[in-house]
């Protein structure tokens, strides 16, 4: 997912491509990179060697149309569809004295043409880098550059329109760029049974595989998530080993968390606990894959499997809010684990879903603004990357509500 920063964010990252890839050839030290307008992006003073690039075209991905972010988009509960686009680039070679005595234009235009070609695909810590406040890094998926070829009739339209003479240029194509859509949804309360006697199918593998594998990673409770301090019981086939550790990641650390295995695994079942530690263990979807070493050959490694970890209100519950003269009322909440900026807090209250208030750093600490809040007594969950805190008590037979998550607005 990314925010309004994300088309400028590529036009960056393309910029600072070009600069390195440009000054490693000694020819071209004096080269520039602009991202000017076709008809001002050579100024007459200048004669040195320099690039020009231009964003000439957006098209939407029909790929992404009316699709919701996979994590983000949860089955039964409608959501406003991601912004896919593809970006149309064009790059413009102006070289030394116009080409008098070499033909720089020409030398620079291949330059960077290898640059782009050895680097299909822009890297997240490139992205991260090249634009502030962007987030297009961390989208789920990846910014590809494709050359776009031109016939003579496309480039003398292209050209007309842009009102100047023609120089040599080539086209690329940046894809895709995906920006969330800032529409709040009204969000649904959980199913608590499918049917009389909650009847329902379950389908189960039967395929026996030679290597690690992991069938199932259980919560306790029969909870669909965990939280910080929650034992995880995982079962699967050829789990057993000399030294065997679980490896976590998500989106949010830059290195998966490992955490070696409790004692009394087995072949077929092992657990592990989440440490209770909010500072460095972030609320939302997480990959969990088992290592197993020994058995005289090398590590070998199990498929992922997804763990959604819970974030927890550690708020004083039920509470009471009170409306002010203009209708609306103020929620402050504490959380654990922490929430991050770069990650998106909202409060479901009700069928309705708040945003929390801007914050710069991580924090334990949310306020959320109920505006033209209604009177009455309300079931609440915090939503933390798609991943909503404990509001039904799995444990019982029917689910039942947890009757202390609940904010009496007056």
């Amino acid at each position: 997912m990314s925010n309004g920063t994300a088309i400028a964010a590529v036009t960056a990252t393309l910029h600072n491509l070009l600069i390195s890839g440009l000054h490693t050839d000694i020819d071209l030290q004096d080269a520039t990179v602009t991202m000017l307008p076709l008809d001002r992006a050579r100024d007459n003073s200048n004669n040195a060697n320099q690039l020009n690039i231009f964003l000439y075209h957006v098209l939407p991905s029909g790929s992404w149309r009316n699709m919701g972010i996979p994590g983000l988009t949860r089955s039964g509960v409608g959501a406003a569809p991601v912004l896919g686009l593809n970006l149309y680039y064009l790059i413009t070679a102006f070289g030394q004295e116009n080409d008098a005595k070499r033909p720089f234009s020409h030398h620079l235009m291949g330059q960077a043409m290898s640059t782009l070609h050895d680097h299909p695909l822009l890297g997240a810590d490139e992205i991260k880098a090249a634009y502030p406040k962007n987030d297009l890094w961390a989208q789920i998926e990846r910014v590809r550059l494709t050359l776009q070829p031109f016939s003579m009739e496309e480039i003398a339209k292209l050209w007309t329109g842009f009102q100047t003479q023609y120089r040599l240029s080539v086209a690329y194509e940046a894809a895709v760029v995906l920006i969330e859509s800032t529409r709040a949804t009204p969000v649904p309360l959980p199913v608590l049974t499918r049917g009389p006697a909650d009847s329902g199918v379950i389908a189960q593998a039967s395929l026996v595989p030679p290597f690690p594998t992991i069938d199932q990673v259980t919560p306790p409770n029969n909870q669909p998530s965990a939280g910080l301090g929650d034992l995880l019981v995982f079962t699967g086939k050829n789990l057993a080993g000399t030294q065997v550790a679980l490896q976590f990641a998500t989106a949010r650390l830059a290195v998966p968390i490992t955490l070696p295995v409790d004692a009394g695994a087995t072949d077929t079942q092992m657990t592990v606990k989440v440490p209770n530690d909010p500072a460095n263990w972030p609320a939302g979807m997480y990959t969990v894959a088992a290592v197993v070493s020994g058995n005289g050959g090398p590590d070998r490694t199990s498929n992922e499997m997804p763990l959604a970890i819970a974030p927890r209100i550690t708020s004083a519950l039920p509470m009471t809010a009170s409306r002010t003269t203009d209708g609306n009322a103020q929620l402050n909440l504490t959380c654990s684990p922490e929430v991050r900026p770069e990650q998106r807090v909202a409060l479901l209250l009700g069928s309705r879903e708040i945003l929390a208030e801007s914050f710069s750093a991580q924090t334990g600490d949310l306020t959320f603004i109920v505006a033209v809040a209604v009177p009455g007594d309300f079931w609440i969950r915090l939503r933390v990357d798609g991943v909503d805190s404990q509001l039904v008590n799995y444990a019982t037979t029917p689910p039942t509500f947890d009757a202390t998550q609940k904010v009496t607005i007056q």
